[in-house]
């Protein structure tokens, strides 16, 4: 299955320039958006600049994940184990996972947590960077499915952990109100 729409994919390429060149370009460029965006976001204001920051963080633990992944499981590139067109060259390492993708969706999903409407941009781009990769004939759609999977799982824990736990604590005081209780040790009152 995965070698078929890998096929029905790549066999699309080199017949459409425009198409081709488009792919290469979302191959090999996307990452100048993300750190374009990252570094705007870095400029600007505090909440921005602190989902910018978890989002350089989410991605240089996503590059991590994916080279531990790489030297543990090696899975050959599709166009050494078959007679495919390519694009753009490439390294003879690991297929699995995308790189690419695993970094551009961890950035991605952090910002998204962050700033839906550029979010939402930045995970079409990063969903065109796996397509384009599969388009080039570097990966495999399970590469770029893993990669995804990894990459957002990776942004999900970093919004997840930066966050401060809410404890709620239902405890009434003497006036009827309400405390909640910041695992930082800040207390806030609601009224009701």
């Amino acid at each position: 299955m995965d070698l078929r729409i890998f096929k029905a994919i790549n066999r699309l390429s080199g017949r459409m320039a425009f198409m081709d060149f488009l792919m290469i370009l979302i191959s090999n460029r996307a990452k100048y958006l993300f750190l374009y965006v990252l570094a705007y976001m870095w400029l600007s204001k505090r909440p921005s600049r602190t989902a910018a920051r978890k989002a350089t963080a989410a991605s240089l633990v996503a590059t991590f994940v994916t080279k531990v992944l790489k030297a543990c499981y090696f899975r050959p590139r599709p166009y050494i184990k078959h007679k495919v067109g390519i694009l753009i060259p490439a390294k003879r390492d690991s297929s699995f996972p995308s790189k690419h993708t695993a970094v551009s969706f961890a950035a991605s999903s952090v910002i998204f947590y962050g700033n839906r409407f550029i979010g939402r941009i930045l995970l079409w781009v990063s969903a065109c960077t796996g397509f384009a990769r599969i388009w080039a004939g570097h990966h495999y759609p399970s590469d770029v499915i893993g990669g995804a999977l990894i990459g957002g799982t990776i942004g999900w824990f970093t919004e997840r952990l930066s966050k401060p736990e809410i404890k709620k604590c239902k405890i009434r005081t003497f006036f009827g109100e309400r405390k909640l209780v910041l695992s930082s040790g800040k207390d806030f009152t609601l009224n009701g």
